[in-house]
């Protein structure tokens, strides 16, 4: 009788679930996704093919040296890299003293050894890089009231990282008359502005790529907008995984190894039980 019951009121929940289920999906096909300006504009990340992609892929040194050139004389003036030292930049190529030159050329927090106040120094190869604000306080008063988010792991915090962070920064555009006819209540306000690849189609960052020649690559290489945009974001696929060209290296031999153990492992149960019957 207990059985009997227990097997009712499973079919019971089971039945619910089901019909639950039903009537959202039929709801959903009927209404399909809520009419907002957001659903309807937002746009997917642009494809965006880095010498790192791929089971295969390599960092391109050369185009990691750039990123970071655009991210010390833009992004740094507002974005933070907490995780990442400056002697992590020997990574990209750079010598010790080139290393050292980057790390004298950023100011750092430090204390007075005189009177045990708190200072700035140059930086060493040691430090973190700073970050550019004080406080939360003074990166709102900065930004709009928006505080600007650390970029160390921002490849690996967005859905399509690299290729959002390409499509962001070449994004930026006056907001479509069709938008601004059936989204009124959507139009950007003031200290925004309009881009489609960001969630809520605006944000407080004004474009802070603005024009070819901003940055003048030390490579001689043409510094547009699409390609510094495509510079930078290498450089923060580095900056989120700098060990993936080892965990790429490393992952081929174990799966080998592994493939190798299943084959060792599927003759030797062949042998052993060849002289049994079932």
């Amino acid at each position: 009788m207990i059985r009997i019951l227990s097997i009712l009121v499973g079919l019971f929940f089971t039945l619910a679930l089901v019909w639950s289920f039903g009537i959202g999906a039929v709801n959903f096909a009927s209404e399909g996704l809520p009419h907002t300006a957001e659903t309807r504009f937002h746009e997917h990340p642009k494809h965006l093919h880095l010498a790192s992609d791929g089971p295969f892929g390599k960092f391109d040194k050369q185009q990691l040296q750039r990123g970071f050139q655009v991210y010390k004389e833009v992004c740094a003036a507002c974005h933070s890299l907490n995780h990442v030292a400056f002697r992590d930049l020997s990574q990209l190529g750079y010598n010790e003293d080139e290393v050292k030159a980057i790390a004298a050329g950023f100011q750092v927090p430090g204390v007075d050894p005189n009177t045990g106040e708190a200072t700035t120094r140059a930086g060493m190869p040691t430090d973190y890089f700073p970050k550019p604000f004080a406080n939360d306080i003074a990166a709102r008063a900065a930004n709009n009231n928006a505080i600007p988010p650390d970029l160390s792991l921002m490849a690996k915090a967005r859905h399509d990282g690299a290729a959002y962070v390409y499509s962001l920064l070449t994004g930026y555009q006056d907001q479509p008359a069709e938008l601004l006819k059936d989204f009124p209540e959507a139009k950007t306000g003031p200290g925004l502005h309009y881009n489609p690849y960001f969630a809520n189609l605006n944000l407080a960052m004004a474009p802070p790529l603005t024009g070819e020649g901003q940055v003048e690559y030390s490579d001689g290489t043409k510094s547009s907008v699409d390609q510094m945009s495509q510079d930078v974001a290498a450089f923060l696929v580095w900056t989120a995984e700098p060990t993936l060209e080892k965990r790429k290296q490393t992952g081929w031999p174990v799966l080998g190894f592994l493939l190798f153990l299943t084959v060792l492992g599927y003759m030797a149960y062949r042998n052993v039980w060849a002289d049994k019957k079932h």
